[in-house]
């Protein structure tokens, strides 16, 4: 008998999960064959002072350790905030042998069945908009900068996080991706306010004023 994880999450405390574990739950129990004792359910409540998604986090360790047979979300938006996060997310199941379903968009990832043609097309269709993304928020990037560049504020004032000043003018500093890297944490809710501000080594409010800047990093 497979065992299911099914992965909920609510990122406002007015949401309900009972949606989300009644779909989980019966696509488990009716499309990969699992037994209800066999379906162990992962969550994550997160609000403004819980977001490092300990469930998920969960969920992928279990996985990784060979402890899951296929993970069960209900949409792509409760795992993943960007098709970068879900090819990622796919990817790590995919080479621990886990299926990876979600129920409203009707996707099912088998890595069993790579030889399969719509599997191959899945996959290279996850790829495709993923980098298509990542030439998105490059674009985004350069177009913010530029219009930040025109404001007095940018002119005048410090640096915002991960930049610095050449002649009066922005430019990306040397851990500018390292600093995009942590805020998209931030922002997907993997990562709390406090642990950016102490790996990027500066306070909470710069990481809250660069959050407030995210077309400077292309998020």
């Amino acid at each position: 008998m497979p065992r299911v994880a099914c992965y909920v999450r609510v990122s406002t405390p007015d949401q309900n999960l009972d949606r989300q574990l009644e779909s989980t739950t019966e696509h488990a129990e009716r499309e990969v064959d699992a037994d209800l004792a066999e379906i162990e359910v992962y969550r994550d409540e997160s609000t403004g002072t819980d977001t490092d998604r300990s469930g998920f986090q969960s969920t992928m360790g279990d996985a990784e350790a060979g402890e899951i047979d296929a993970v069960v979300a209900h949409s792509i938006t409760r795992v993943s905030r960007s098709i970068q996060d879900l090819e990622r997310t796919a990817g790590r199941l995919e080479d621990h042998g886990v299926e990876f379903h979600i129920v409203s968009e009707s996707i099912v990832l088998d890595p069993d069945s790579k030889d399969d043609p719509f599997q191959r097309a899945m996959h290279r269709m996850l790829g495709i908009f993923a980098e298509y993304e990542a030439d998105m928020i490059q674009q985004r990037t350069k177009e913010g900068l530029a219009a930040r560049m025109r404001e007095d504020d940018y002119s005048h004032g410090p640096a915002p996080l991960g930049f610095q000043k050449d002649d009066g003018r922005l430019v990306e500093g040397d851990e500018y991706h390292e600093v995009v890297a942590v805020l998209g944490m931030v922002r997907n809710d993997n990562l709390s306010k406090r642990k950016a501000a102490d790996r990027l080594d500066c306070g909470r409010a710069t990481i809250n004023r660069s959050l407030d800047r995210l077309e400077l990093y292309g998020l």
